[in-house]
């Protein structure tokens, strides 16, 4: 894909980006997609999936307590459990504000190897990366920001999400669906956003202006972005999912180059498809 070729022109050290169709096929690559690079807020939705893995496995439930008073596993996984960003210090009732936490994806660590009495680490190892064959991607340290991957890696978990093998498509889908509607919030980076909506451990586009994602990307697009200068999208309009890998810092730069880079890439799959 020639949009791909975008990245070249970003300001960062290294960069590399692949596009996944839904169907696992890859469309297209660029660059050093078997480098390791730091995940940053990435890491969350792969936690997110060994949760959801959990869950399936009857090891949790999502609304069984977690967190601080009155808070459930899917509260920690929609970031409204109440817990700061980055302090295990309760700043709202759960379910009534949209306030993003590292602080809540840690907890949910603990909460996994507790119930499953294995360290989670070791537990997305062996219930997401080693089935999908994700075997350069750690997820050590927080399960909320210190995964360490690849693109190539990457392509595999969003081609998984894409088309799940190791969930059921029911519980993908409750996932990518709105967790406590209307609820507004800061998008790091962003600013404000009303609303703020965020499934189970993916963040939902919806209407979201201004946005990490572009201004094609359609409304039923969920992902994450990191603060390593990283991001996963997945389209289901598109049928597709996008991985890009950076060693540089989230921060104008990415604002102003990420967007449109997206709507390129959208673009570029249209085309093809007709």
């Amino acid at each position: 894909m020639r949009s791909l070729a975008m990245t070249e022109n970003w300001p960062v050290p290294n960069a590399a980006a692949a596009v996944v169709r839904a169907d696992g096929t890859v469309a297209g690559s660029y660059g050093p997609v078997s480098r390791r690079f730091p995940l940053a807020s990435i890491t969350k939705p792969l936690a997110a999936y060994a949760v959801l893995v959990a869950y399936e496995e009857g090891a949790i439930e999502l609304d069984e307590p977690a967190g601080p008073d009155g808070s459930t596993v899917r509260h920690l996984l929609a970031h409204t459990s109440g817990l700061a960003f980055d302090e295990h210090r309760v700043t709202a009732a759960p379910g009534t504000r949209r306030l993003y936490s590292n602080a809540g994806f840690e907890v949910l660590g603990d909460h996994i190897a507790k119930a499953t009495e294995i360290p989670f680490a070791d537990y997305v190892s062996q219930a997401v990366l080693e089935p999908l064959g994700m075997t350069a991607t750690t997820v050590d340290g927080s399960p909320a920001k210190d995964g360490v991957s690849t693109v190539e890696d990457l392509i595999r978990f969003a081609a998984e999400v894409q088309s799940p093998r190791l969930l059921d498509a029911r519980t993908v889908s409750e996932a990518m669906t709105v967790v406590h509607p209307g609820l507004s919030g800061i998008l790091p980076g962003y600013g404000h956003q009303k609303p703020n909506d965020w499934g189970l451990g993916f963040e939902i586009r919806d209407g979201k202006s201004p946005h990490w994602t572009g201004v094609s990307s359609s409304a039923r697009t969920f992902g994450h972005f990191g603060q390593a200068g990283t991001f996963l999208w997945i389209d289901p309009e598109a049928g597709a999912a996008c991985v890009a890998l950076t060693d540089r810092a989230f921060g104008p730069w990415a604002v102003e180059a990420w967007p449109v880079f997206t709507d390129a890439v959208l673009a570029e799959l249209a085309g093809s498809a007709r």
